[in-house]
């Protein structure tokens, strides 16, 4: 990226995830030029257009599991919203009265429309909305010794819950917490026996980011919805996608009006945002990106290996690498958020012509796929140098 100056800095965490080619790239934003010369935008009710049933066709051909359709929306909040709204009406539709509950973890982060907010970890960003959210079952992520624990809660809440909504192997907004796949699995297991729908958020987790094309490639149960945004348009055009399977679809086809999903945006499966999330999809299935995130995810290994977990002085903590990202707490006072080590490291890094945004003292990489390995040694050369020029 550039300011006003000239001056150039390296987006080490893809602008907020989204960026996965990088910025202003060639191929996406010539798509979206040859795209506007056709259609810019159209009604999504009672009509379609080709760029929506080809990304649909696409993504459907590579999401995990038994997925069949496709809802659009604007980005990852309402794509949750839209999955939490499937959900509950599913079971009406179905003519059971009751199940209106989600279950869903602490410390998770859905997003920031209302539903996605009660569906998320009570802490800092909801507590001025806390009397406004709804309930929901909150549990712990899975880990060796807390199964027993947490499939006590869900049986007792069973028959009032409609769905699970979870972030598959990483919590990030929460604090690059990453948890195992195994553990979920066992979760999932149960939770699939107990008849409640699974949701799997894959907003940031999509598209890469964790080694594999989604995270729910290293899960055996598969997820009834997926949600979908960030990565998916390659950082051009705000697009949000619920993939749904035929059961769930079937709840809603009906002549009888009463069982319609009335939702819909203004600019529901724009056809910009759809030629971009093509594009964007065109240049991800390259054997040439699916080699770069290896290539990532090698590069952080070889780094921490040979000199971040070499530093003396515990001052970088719970070092953690899932596929291209790279996260640590930083030896710096308080745990969380709030913690003002965090905009002081951004003002360092910026000063060196790298872009970070640490949660707190929590430092995490989460580059674009095309960053050169030189650019990567740059940064990694920077977060050596934190202990020393931190004031605080």
């Amino acid at each position: 990226m550039f300011d006003e100056t000239g001056n150039s800095y390296i987006d080490a965490i893809s602008s907020w995830w989204v960026n996965i080619h990088g910025h202003s790239n060639p191929y996406i934003a010539e798509k979206i030029n040859q795209q506007a010369q056709i259609l810019e935008q159209v009604i999504f009710t009672n009509f379609t257009h080709k760029p929506a049933v080809l990304l649909a066709e696409r993504l459907i051909k590579i999401l995990p599991g038994e997925l069949s359709k496709i809802f659009y929306s604007d980005n990852g909040s309402t794509a949750v919203e839209v999955a939490l709204k499937m959900a509950i009406q599913f079971w009406l539709n179905k003519g059971i009265s009751g199940r209106n509950k989600i279950l869903a973890f602490e410390h998770a982060y859905h997003g920031d429309t209302f539903g996605a907010m009660s569906v998320s970890g009570r802490g800092l960003f909801t507590n001025a909305f806390r009397d406004l959210l709804f309930d929901v079952v909150f549990i712990e992520t899975p880990d060796a010794g807390n199964m027993d624990k947490i499939k006590s809660i869900i049986e007792s809440h069973q028959e009032q819950i409609a769905a699970f909504i979870y972030e598959p192997l990483l919590q990030a907004a929460g604090g690059m917490r990453v948890y195992e796949a195994k553990h979920l699995d066992n979760l999932l297991d149960f939770v699939r026996s107990q008849k409640i729908l699974c949701i799997a958020d894959e907003v940031l987790t999509g598209f890469g980011r964790t080694g594999t094309l989604f995270a729910g490639e290293s899960i055996h149960h598969p997820a009834d919805m997926i949600c979908l945004s960030k990565g998916l348009t390659g950082g051009f055009m705000p697009l949000g996608v619920t993939a749904c399977s035929q059961t769930i679809f079937d709840a809603f086809l009906s002549e009888d009006r009463a069982k319609t999903f009335f939702h819909g945006h203004s600019y529901t499966a724009n056809p910009l945002a759809c030629a971009a999330g093509i594009a964007s999809l065109e240049l991800l299935l390259e054997k040439s990106c699916l080699n770069r995130i290896n290539e990532i995810q090698n590069q952080h290994e070889q780094f921490v290996q040979k000199e971040l977990s070499k530093v003396s002085g515990d001052y970088f903590l719970n070092i953690r690498i899932l596929g291209t990202i790279l996260a640590f707490e930083l030896n710096a006072g308080k745990n969380g958020y709030t913690n003002q080590v965090g905009p002081e490291i951004m003002k360092l890094a910026l000063k060196e012509g790298i872009y970070l945004r640490p949660l707190g003292n929590t430092v995490y990489l989460m580059p674009p796929y095309c960053i050169s390995k030189e650019q990567l040694k740059k940064i990694y050369r920077f977060i050596l140098e934190i202990p020393f020029r931190l004031t605080t």
